[in-house]
């Protein structure tokens, strides 16, 4: 059993060191946000200058690089869209960034345990031993003491770099998506806030007092007089 605990002591240390080492090579700044990029960026202030930003971030994958070129090819789209766009791709590369670190926090939480393991199964055979010769030898129990004890502090030596690392790579993935953030964010509103990018207003209608012909008034009918009937005088009848 403490062979078996302590061969998966040494699995992990060393599965630890690999995740270690790979991503403090990955999450470089030059590897994230290389400064060849960021220059040309800069100088970015029209759309002529986008196909040389776009040459620079073939030239250069980088997690930055790949934001830039998906936003540079949509730039014919509503600004909406292609911030949506943009975002979901940024959610995909922190995935990428935060790749491996999943597994330095499982080492944090089971080199602890499985040293605790192999301390609790040295002393199991320790006590059984003890249990069938006795207390003859004080010295030799020390030292089977000392020899158990030997599981926990791997456990911890292994565990505590491994938490050290975990919350530094988690930190710098943190400043990597907001530094990423930051400089999209600019890029889009140094473009989208060009007259070319925004689309034309209509003109205004004339007024209905200048497009309308102004009415023309009736001719109004002259009055004819009609006679009136002349009265007729009265006769007398004859007595």
């Amino acid at each position: 059993m403490d062979d078996i605990v302590y061969i998966l002591l040494g699995l992990t240390s060393v599965v630890g060191l690999a995740f270690i080492i790979e991503r403090a090579l990955a999450l470089r700044w030059t590897k994230v946000v290389p400064p060849a990029i960021t220059e040309v960026l800069a100088a970015c202030g029209s759309r002529e200058d986008v196909k040389a930003l776009c040459h620079a971030c073939r030239r250069k994958p980088s997690p930055l690089g790949r934001l830039l070129l998906l936003a540079s090819e949509h730039l014919d789209w509503p600004k909406a869209d292609n911030v949506d766009a943009l975002q979901t791709a940024a959610r995909h590369e922190i995935v990428r960034l935060e790749r491996g670190l999943v597994v330095l926090e499982i080492i944090v939480g089971i080199a602890p345990l499985l040293g605790l393991v192999g301390t609790i199964a040295g002393m199991m055979t320790l006590f059984g031993d003890i249990g069938v010769s006795g207390l003859n030898d004080a010295a030799r129990l020390a030292k089977g003491i000392a020899l158990i004890l030997n599981a926990t502090l791997m456990g911890l030596l292994i565990a505590i770099p491994s938490l050290i690392f975990w919350s530094y790579f988690s930190k710098k993935v943190e400043v990597f998506a907001v530094e990423m953030e930051a400089i999209c964010d600019d890029f889009i509103r140094r473009l989208y806030s060009e007259p070319r990018f925004v689309p034309a207003r209509p003109e205004a209608k004339a007024s209905d007092s200048e497009t309308q012909p102004a009415p023309v008034a009736k001719a109004r009918k002259p009055e004819v007089k009609r006679p009136t009937p002349e009265a007729k005088p009265q006769t007398l009848d004859p007595a």
